[in-house]
């Protein structure tokens, strides 16, 4: 590792995986720590992203006017949270996107809210790494769900000579559907 002395860098960096596609196993969950949103945070996020909706940035109006009673937390927060809470420094997979994400039900500041995530499925992707579909499932209080979404990940595979017949056929179907 460039930059560190030797004994440091033989040290494990925390919260990292080495993961390969052969490694994760469907169906394996895992449950995040819980984490309660403060005021601050969220309207620092809101800032961030120029949110500025009545509904996540103006307490009398939320009270006075809005559907629920009280401000909201932006979704885009609960989201990057909740994926937050559960996520991990895997060093071989790479984000590819998400599917069917869901805003189920209202948080607001002072929540408290927990992630549980779980290998759906895994396919042969290419010739070096594999497409991974995860779900992401965030709830608060006492396990009442607010969002849910699918999380599409590569990783690389260990061995890519274990897969090499497969991803041939893959690739070979990929290229005749796109020409």
């Amino acid at each position: 590792m460039p930059g560190l002395p030797a004994a440091h860098a033989e040290i494990p960096v925390w919260n990292a995986e080495n993961w390969y596609f052969e490694d994760f196993e469907i169906g394996d969950k895992i449950r995040s720590i819980r984490r309660t949103i403060s005021e601050g945070e969220s309207m620092a996020f809101n800032s961030m992203v120029m949110d500025h909706h009545p509904y996540v940035s103006d307490e009398r109006f939320a009270v006075e006017q809005g559907v629920f009673g009280r401000r909201l937390v932006a979704g885009a927060f609960v989201f990057s949270l909740g994926l937050g809470l559960a996520a991990t420094n895997c060093l071989n997979s790479f984000s590819y996107g998400y599917d069917r994400l869901r805003f189920i039900k209202p948080v607001f500041i002072g929540d408290t809210i927990y992630t549980i995530r779980e290998n759906l499925s895994k396919q042969v992707h290419n010739a070096t790494m594999g497409k991974l579909r995860v779900t992401y499932s965030v709830f608060k209080a006492e396990g009442e769900q607010v969002l849910y979404a699918e999380h599409l990940l590569t990783a690389l595979y260990r061995n890519p000579a274990d897969f090499a017949d497969e991803a041939r056929a893959v690739m070979a179907a990929k290229e005749a559907v796109h020409g």
